[in-house]
């Protein structure tokens, strides 16, 4: 019996050790301050006021999707904000493709997914999800366009952003370069912060890496020096240590939990069921997602885990495609929002999509 438990305990923490080491936890740390700058320094409502029902579909709908990357990272902080801008106006279907691009494709998400998994899942995670979000949307704002007549005014008039001053700069022809900056001093910033979580994921030389990123650090401190102010950076800093100690120690749970599963599950156990690329396997694989929900991204080393167990790709994906978006407690608060008939043509969507997803998947890659 002792030996049992020793060699569950030591497969768990096997499993942390072989994470911590990998070069993971350097694509996630980036990842963690970027999902922390997009919280905290992007204009919610200037993003969410494009939503509304009198914008065009080709406007409204590729700007929800966006929305939804930008704006937060699980289905817990998405649902309050969906609901936000239903209240505001948006329309019924750039609002739900807001509530599915979050949580299914976000830059935590995706970066631990290609990073555990490979990128071939990551790209095929982005490229699913974004479609489905549209199609999901546009499905649904047809089927019940009767039920979606309140008009509701869009978010009224936005405060523009006050010109920030540069003191002790009197050389002219550097003023233009200066103003340049600060006008494009998110995009600039982000482009940064992305370009340093690139660079920490690559496997260019020791010595070129360190180089990069410290010359890339050096130019996100000079950023923060003349662009930002002391409450923004304050802030920028709070929601990326609130990112980081909510999410991380779950996924460390998830990832022990997984290694201590791998050496409990019998090996065949998986194969025999979810093995192959067939209807069942995939809507098997969605169902599990549904009922088994998972937190935030602990849904990755779970599927790495089923996939060493012998989990054939195309159910995976469909699993990945299905765990993060829809579960039995966001049905229920999304239920409460939109109603109990277009909740229930949501999920179905949902699970559907996801089981076609896997299937085509599946047929591509064997």
């Amino acid at each position: 019996m002792i030996d049992i438990i020793l060699k569950v305990l030591s497969a768990g923490f096997y499993a942390l050790i072989d994470y911590l080491g990998a070069h993971v936890l350097t694509c996630l740390i980036p990842a963690f301050f970027i999902a922390g700058a997009m919280s905290a320094l992007l204009p919610k409502e200037k993003i969410t006021k494009y939503l509304g029902r009198n914008v065009p579909k080709y406007k409204a709908y590729p700007l929800s999707v966006v929305a939804g990357l930008l704006l937060a990272v699980c289905s817990c902080t998405i649902l309050p904000l969906f609901a936000g801008i239903k209240k505001k106006g948006a329309g019924i279907g750039p609002a739900i493709a807001f509530l599915y691009t979050a949580p299914a494709t976000n830059i935590l998400a995706i970066v631990l997914t290609g990073s555990v998994l490979g990128w071939e899942f990551a790209v095929s995670r982005i490229i699913l999800s974004v479609t489905f979000a549209i199609l999901i949307g546009i499905i649904i704002s047809r089927m019940f366009k009767d039920e979606d007549t309140e008009d509701k005014k869009l978010v009224s008039s936005l405060v523009r952003e006050e010109e920030r001053k540069l003191d002790g700069i009197g050389k002219p022809f550097n003023r233009k370069i200066i103003d340049g900056f600060i006008h494009y001093h998110l995009f600039i910033f982000f482009a940064t912060l992305l370009a340093i979580l690139i660079i920490g994921a690559s496997k260019i030389g020791t010595e070129i890496k360190t180089m990069t990123l410290v010359s890339l650090i050096l130019l996100l401190l000079v950023q923060l020096k003349i662009s930002f102010k002391k409450d923004e950076i304050k802030s920028w800093l709070k929601e990326t240590w609130m990112f980081f100690k909510t999410i991380f120690p779950l996924l460390l749970v998830g990832i022990f939990v997984a290694g201590v599963l791998t050496s409990l599950i019998p090996e065949k156990f998986l194969a025999n069921y979810v093995g192959s690329n067939t209807v069942f396997a995939n809507l098997a694989a969605v169902l599990f997602g549904v009922f088994m929900y998972f937190p935030t991204l602990v849904e990755v080393p779970m599927a790495k885990m089923f996939l060493g167990l012998g989990m054939a790709k195309g159910p995976l994906l469909a699993y990945l495609l299905a765990d993060p978006v829809i579960s039995l407690p966001s049905i229920l608060v999304v239920r409460k929002i939109m109603g109990t008939k277009r909740t229930l043509v949501y999920a179905l969507l949902i699970t559907i999509f996801c089981t076609l997803s896997g299937l085509i998947y599946g047929f591509f890659v064997g």
